[in-house]
C-alpha cells in the first residue's frame, strides 16, 4: 500500500531547518584597534520562528557598496533594511577624498571630448599585458565575468550617483589622479565638489567623500529606506547549513562608546533610524541578503591568509572610524560560500598596504583633525613628513632597512600609463620602465630582533633630532602626536630605551645599536653617498638634542579578495552554484583589482538591481 506523504507548509520547513555554524572573528566595539577585537560565534544559532524585523531586502554596510545597494533595491519598489555596525551612515566610503574610478562613456566623458566604451573598459580591465613597475600583472587575475558587469554598468553607475544628489566638480574633466587599475584607455577619475562646511560630525574625516555619501543617505531615506545603526551581523541564516535560500541575518548589538563612557557615539542624523535596544536582533530578508561589508584588512588573521606577515602591527586605513573585519566573508563561507580572488590580494598591489608621509601617531590614514568627532579615538593627528631627507627609518632593533627616499608602492596605472599603448600588445610588458621599489618588502623583512611564533618584523620608527623640527616646522606636543608613538630623549640610548614603551615594540631596542646606526648615517651624510641603501643625496646629519622617535609603520590598505560572486553580484559557492537570495559587492566581493569606491558603488548598483526583482519567499 502506497505511503501518503504529509503536505508540510514552507513556514513549518523552514522552522524546523538549523544554522550551519557561522564563525565571526576579529569584532569587538565597533572602532577597537584590530588586537584588541575578541572573536565571537554564532555557532548552531536556530532560524527564529519569529523575527524581530524584515524587509523585502536587506543590506549589510552603509558605505560605498551599501548604500547605493539600498537605493536601487527601492528605486525598485522592494522595502529595505540597512544593518551597519557603526554608529553613523558612511562606512568607509565617507573618509575618501571623493574622487570616483567610473568608465565606459558617462556623460561626464562625453562633456569633455573623452572616449570611451564599455567594450575598451572592458577589455582594459582583463588586459593580460599591463603590468606595473614592480612587474606585477595589473588585470591579469581579474574575474572576466565580473569586469565585463563592472564595464557594462559603470557608467549607468554614475548617472545614479548624479540623480541621487551627489554633485560633481562641473569643471574639472575626469582625470587620472587617485586612480589605480581602472584602465588606461581613458581618464575615468570624477571628482566630486569640495566638501566646503569644514569638519564636524557630518564628515568624520574632513574629506571630499562626504559629498558622495551624506546625499546618498539623504535620497536612501527619502526613499524608505530605514536604518539599523550600531548592531553588526554575526550569521546570515539559511534554509539549512549548505543548501537552500538564504533567509535573513543574526545581528548584536555593538555601540561605539565615547571613550572614558558608556554614553554611545551619535549619528549626525537620526531620521529614519530604527530604535531597538535588543542585545541582539533578527532580520527577515523576504527576497534577498546584500553583503556590503566593506573587506577584511582589519582581521589579522583573514589578512594573513594571504599574506602571513600582516601581523597586528600594522594599522589599517580607516580606523578608528570604520573597520573592515572580513564578517561578511566568514557569514558567506559559513554557509557555503567560496572565496575568490586571492592572487588579487597576495601581489604587491598600490593599495594593500602603504607608506604613509604622516609619522608619530597610530591612525594616519586618513589625518583626524582635532575638531573630528573620532579623534578622541585617534588620539592624534601625527607629523606631516615634508622632506623625507629629515629622518631616518629604522626597525625594531634600530637598524636602517632601505632608501628612505623611496616611493613604498607601485604607482598602479590608468591613463598616460603606457605610450603608446595598445590593448592586448605582448609589446606593452616592455613599454614600461621597470622599477622595482622593494621598500614594503624590506619593512616586512625579519630582523635580529624577530623571534616565534610569527617571527614578525616589527614597527618602523622615524629617527631624526632637533634639527629636524624646525626645518619642518613640526610641533611635537599633543594633539599632534601620541606619547606612546612618539619618544624623545637627550641621548639615543635613552631614546632606544624609551622606545619600549609602545605597546607594538616587543622587543628592547639596543641603546648601542641605535647610537652605530646613527653614527654611521652621520658618516654617510658627511661622505655624501650611502654604500648601504643608496639614498640618493644624504643631506642632514642627526646629532642636534633632543633626539626622536616617531611611529612611521606602513598602513593596511585595500582588500582585493572576498566572496565568489557572478554577473548579477550573487554569491557563489565552493561547488559553483549561486546560493539562493545572497548577494555581495564592494570590497568584501572577490574578482576585481581595481583600487577605489568605483567597483564598490557599481556592484552596489547592480546587487540592488537584481536583489529586488528575487521572487519573496514568504
Amino acid at each position: 500500500m502506497e505511503r501518503r506523504k504529509k503536505k508540510i507548509s514552507r513556514r513549518a520547513f523552514v522552522g524546523r531547518a538549523g544554522l550551519g555554524a557561522a564563525a565571526f572573528a576579529g569584532v569587538g566595539a565597533i572602532g577597537e584597534p584590530a588586537e584588541a577585537q575578541a572573536p565571537r560565534s554564532s555557532a548552531g544559532s536556530p532560524i527564529p520562528a519569529k523575527w524581530d524585523l524584515e524587509a523585502d531586502v536587506v543590506v549589510i554596510g552603509s558605505g560605498a557598496c551599501g548604500l547605493p545597494a539600498a537605493i536601487r533595491a527601492a528605486d525598485q519598489g522592494a522595502s529595505v533594511v540597512v544593518v551597519e555596525a557603526n554608529y553613523d551612515i558612511g562606512g568607509h566610503g565617507i573618509l575618501n577624498g571623493g574622487q570616483v574610478p567610473l568608465g565606459g562613456g558617462t556623460s561626464a566623458q562625453k562633456k569633455h571630448g573623452i572616449v570611451d566604451s564599455p567594450e575598451v573598459l572592458f577589455k582594459d580591465l582583463t588586459d593580460w599585458s599591463v603590468v606595473e613597475i614592480n612587474g606585477m600583472p595589473e588585470y591579469r587575475y581579474n574575474d572576466r565575468a565580473v569586469q565585463r558587469a563592472l564595464a557594462d554598468r559603470e557608467a549607468q553607475a554614475y548617472e545614479f550617483l548624479v540623480e541621487n544628489g551627489v554633485v560633481f566638480d562641473p569643471d574639472r574633466a575626469p582625470g587620472v589622479s587617485g586612480g589605480h587599475a581602472i584602465g588606461i584607455s581613458a581618464p575615468r577619475e570624477h571628482y566630486a565638489a569640495r566638501w566646503t562646511k569644514g569638519q564636524g560630525a557630518e564628515s568624520p574625516a574632513g574629506a571630499a567623500g562626504t559629498n558622495i555619501y551624506r546625499p546618498l543617505e539623504n535620497s536612501a531615506k527619502k526613499k524608505g529606506v530605514r536604518f539599523l545603526l550600531n548592531y553588526h551581523m554575526d550569521a546570515v541564516v539559511r534554509e539549512a547549513p549548505s543548501s537552500g535560500r538564504v533567509l535573513g541575518v543574526t545581528a548584536s548589538y555593538t555601540p561605539k562608546l565615547q571613550p572614558g563612557s558608556t554614553t554611545p557615539m551619535r549619528p549626525f542624523r537620526s531620521d529614519g533610524v530604527i530604535q531597538m535596544a535588543a542585545a541582539t536582533v533578527t532580520v527577515k530578508a523576504r527576497k534577498a541578503v546584500i553583503i556590503a561589508t566593506g573587506g577584511s584588512s582589519s582581521n589579522v588573521n583573514f589578512r594573513r591568509m594571504f599574506d602571513s606577515r600582516l601581523t597586528d602591527v600594522y594599522p589599517v586605513a580607516g580606523e578608528p572610524y570604520s573597520a573592515q573585519d572580513a564578517s561578511g566573508e566568514l557569514a558567506g563561507m559559513a554557509i557555503g560560500a567560496s572565496l575568490w580572488g586571492t592572487a588579487n590580494q597576495t601581489l604587491e598591489r598600490n593599495g594593500a598596504f602603504r607608506k604613509r608621509p604622516v609619522i608619530g601617531a597610530q591612525y594616519i590614514y586618513p589625518v583626524w583633525r582635532p575638531s573630528s568627532p573620532i579623534f578622541p579615538f585617534a588620539r592624534a593627528s601625527g607629523l606631516q613628513v615634508a622632506d623625507w631627507q629629515d629622518v631616518i627609518l629604522v626597525n625594531q632593533v634600530g637598524r636602517r632597512f632601505y632608501n628612505e627616499l623611496a616611493e613604498g608602492w607601485p604607482y598602479g596605472t590608468h591613463h598616460g600609463f603606457l605610450d603608446p599603448y595598445v590593448q592586448g600588445d605582448w609589446r606593452n610588458m616592455r613599454r614600461i620602465t621597470y622599477k622595482p621599489d622593494g621598500f614594503l618588502d624590506a619593512v616586512l623583512a625579519p630582523n635580529e630582533g624577530s623571534h616565534p611564533p610569527d617571527f614578525e618584523a616589527g614597527p618602523i620608527w622615524a629617527i631624526f633630532d632637533a634639527d629636524a623640527i624646525r626645518r619642518e616646522k613640526w610641533e611635537p606636543t599633543p594633539p599632534h602626536i601620541d606619547p606612546k608613538f612618539f619618544f624623545s630623549a637627550q641621548t639615543l640610548g635613552e631614546l632606544a630605551r624609551a622606545i619600549r614603551g609602545n605597546p607594538y615594540q616587543r622587543v628592547d631596542m639596543p641603546p648601542a645599536g641605535l647610537e652605530a646606526t646613527v653614527a654611521r648615517y652621520n658618516t654617510i651624510v658627511d661622505f655624501g653617498f650611502d654604500p648601504d641603501f643608496e639614498r640618493p643625496n644624504p643631506t642632514h646629519t642627526i646629532q642636534t638634542p633632543p633626539f626622536y622617535a616617531a611611529w612611521a609603520t606602513p598602513v593596511v590598505h585595500d582588500t582585493y579578495a572576498g566572496l565568489r560572486i557572478n554577473m548579477k553580484c550573487q554569491v557563489v559557492d565552493i561547488k559553483g552554484q549561486v546560493i539562493p537570495g545572497l548577494y555581495c559587492g564592494g570590497e568584501s566581493a572577490g574578482g576585481c583589482s581595481q583600487h577605489g569606491q568605483g567597483r564598490c558603488i557599481t556592484q552596489g548598483y547592480i546587487a540592488g538591481t537584481e536583489a529586488a526583482g528575487e521572487r519573496s519567499w514568504t
